[in-house]
């Protein structure tokens, strides 16, 4: 098991960020970068990679970045390379990239199907399947994914996502009892609504759609979570954390709503 102090736990250790540039993930890096971990930030947009890169950078974090498109993995493992040139090979995997793209079921075309499938499930598979090795030979890993209380219940309109996030938990679940009696852990955070562009995006279609204002179509979503409100992406991101602490070695197979009471197991 990795040394660590208890000001910065995950000193010492490699963390893998997918989507990592924006949004949660964003947050999720800002929070293992906090807690000690050097962080290998991958997204599909260049730009902002380097912008994440150089606000890392000036703060002293240990980062590293590369372009990738998590649906191919052969995009995986160059990704995978550039971290572990960089750092080393990586004891912490965070599988955060994802989309949604709301419709009608009837109106769900088989390019959207494959498109969210692809990047919310199948990226996590072939991303988990690349750090897997190294961890087992190791005998020590967290691989955390960010699924959604879409992935614990339903919602109209989004059967494709509803679909790719059912499948991230079951994927979850799996892995983490064939990995049980090993150190390495497997675990998904289940946000509900959030401050990411996938919720103002959602507010934009309903106010192209309904005729309602901004704020009316943001206190709509607010409505599903019992405490009124949209959840901050740094919530998330701190119990992302905590699942990656070596403290956290008996939390395994879990799906944690993190939605204000919307979700209770």
């Amino acid at each position: 098991m990795p040394t660590n102090s208890m000001e910065k736990p995950l000193a010492g250790q490699h963390a893998i960020v997918t989507g990592g540039a924006r949004g949660i993930g964003s947050a999720i890096v800002d929070e293992l970068h906090r807690l000690g971990a050097a962080v290998t930030v991958l997204d599909i947009n260049k730009q902002l990679l380097a912008d994440k890169a150089s606000a890392a950078k000036a703060r002293g974090s240990d980062v590293a970045t590369a372009v990738a498109d998590i649906t191919d993995p052969d995009s995986v493992d160059a990704a995978f390379r550039v971290g572990e040139a960089a750092f080393g090979a990586a004891q912490i995997l965070i599988n955060n990239a994802g989309v949604a793209d709301p419709a009608p079921f009837l109106k769900t075309t088989p390019t959207t199907w494959h498109r969210i499938l692809n990047i919310n499930l199948n990226g996590a598979f072939f991303c988990a399947q690349r750090a897997l090795p190294a961890m087992m030979k190791a005998n020590y890993g967290r691989i955390v994914s960010t699924a959604s209380t879409a992935g614990l219940i339903g919602y109209r309109y989004s059967a494709a996502y509803c679909a790719s996030k059912h499948g991230l938990v079951g994927l979850t679940r799996a892995l983490a009892l064939e990995l049980a009696k090993t150190a390495i852990t497997v675990n998904c955070v289940c946000p509900g609504f959030t401050d990411t562009a996938i919720v103002a995006e959602a507010v934009g279609n309903i106010t192209s759609k309904t005729g309602r204002s901004a704020d009316e179509a943001r206190a709509s979503l607010a409505a599903y979570n019992p405490q009124g409100r949209i959840i901050d992406p740094k919530e998330i991101a701190m119990v992302t954390g905590w699942l990656a602490l070596p403290a956290s070695a008996s939390i395994t197979g879990q799906a944690i709503p993190v939605a204000g009471g919307e979700v209770m197991s």
